[in-house]
């Protein structure tokens, strides 16, 4: 295996090898994109049978375009574009600056969806996906991309949503191919397991869950709560921004031992959180006609940037101790690389044709 390269921000990412072509050299054909409201994550094999994972924060910030704004990004290296007339930073750069002067980012996704509410929103997004995904190796390349389930407690348009990025991909020159976020996640995580077991992403917007029997997704849905719902909430209750409470939940928490009253109350709606997610999952294998008859005990895989936080398997595995559930599990981990999971998923089904 190749050593874990990991950092955030627009860098690569080197990951576990994936599959060798049949020539043991040439990298096969297809990219992974995972689309995800916080974040969004390209994976592509690379020469030597790896996977490189290119990830950019899916956010922007508008500056007024005058000479002091230019001056002070050029004199903080902050790359920008200028569109509309403003300064645009796009990614990480803009959620730095956006806490520097207790501004709130503007997010091309909301809740798991392209923003109905923000003009932007589409050449935002097109910026940042291009950065991350780059041209095609060759014409018409495979690109599985990820896309949310229906959510059980919330009217989403994901008909839409999904029609709108196979359309920008495929005038990128790709051939574009939806994949459910967390079947990408049975792919990129339960190979051991036969792709068999329930995989779950918590993401920025929404939390998606797939319980799938060797390769086959028997349940998908989703739950319109997620990192933003987190933040929201903590933010809330503290008086402060979202980008704020985002910023304490990314310094370093550890949700079993909260310290402060900012670490306190973001522990509180994580569990929340989890035991939702978990709570609707039962209710969705008890009520459910066409379940598979699982023979052995299944693993659940957590991925996704909200599932960085500190203790946090250990806070999924209290919750989850609480309830009734009605199979038998094995094991409950978190993917070595959660952040990638999805992206490298559907680098995979791109790989085979799923």
């Amino acid at each position: 295996m190749t050593k874990d390269k990991k950092e955030r921000g627009g860098a690569a990412v080197t990951a576990s090898p994936a599959p060798a072509s049949s020539t043991g050299t040439t990298p096969l054909l297809g990219k992974g994109l995972d689309i995800g409201t916080a974040n969004i994550a390209a994976a592509a094999q690379t020469p030597d049978g790896g996977v490189e994972v290119t990830a950019e924060r899916n956010a922007f910030l508008d500056i007024k375009a005058d000479v002091y704004s230019k001056n002070m990004l050029t004199k903080l290296k902050v790359p920008y574009v200028v569109h509309n007339g403003n300064l645009v930073v796009i990614g990480q750069a803009a959620f730095e600056l956006a806490n520097i002067f207790s501004r709130e980012t503007r997010r091309p996704m909301c809740d798991g969806m392209i923003s109905p509410s923000d003009i932007e929103a589409l050449p935002m997004i097109k910026l940042i996906i291009s950065k991350v995904l780059g041209e095609p190796a060759a014409p018409n390349e495979n690109c599985y991309f990820s896309v949310p389930a229906e959510s059980i407690d919330a009217d989403n348009n994901v008909v839409y949503h999904q029609g709108l990025f196979e359309g920008l991909l495929r005038k990128a020159g790709y051939n574009a191919k939806p994949i459910n976020e967390a079947h990408a996640v049975v792919f990129a995580e339960l190979a051991d397991s036969d792709f068999t077991g329930i995989a779950l992403s918590f993401g920025g917007g929404m939390v998606n869950a797939c319980i799938a029997y060797k390769t086959i997704p028997a349940l998908t849905f989703s739950v319109a709560r997620g990192g933003d719902w987190i933040d929201k909430n903590v933010a809330q209750v503290l008086g402060v921004k979202s980008s704020k409470a985002a910023h304490f939940k990314e310094q370093g928490v550890d949700i079993r031992s909260p310290k402060t009253r900012e670490e306190e109350a973001i522990s509180i709606y994580y569990r929340n959180l989890i035991h939702y997610i978990m709570e609707n999952l039962a209710v969705r294998f008890e009520n459910g006609q066409d379940m598979p008859m699982f023979p052995d005990p299944i693993d659940i895989v957590c991925s996704g940037g909200t599932s960085l936080v500190g203790g946090f398997t250990e806070v999924f595995q209290d919750e989850f101790a609480k309830l009734n559930f009605p199979i038998p599990i094995r094991k409950i981990f978190r993917a070595e690389e959660a952040l990638n999971s999805v992206a490298k998923g559907c680098l995979v089904a791109a790989a085979i044709g799923e």
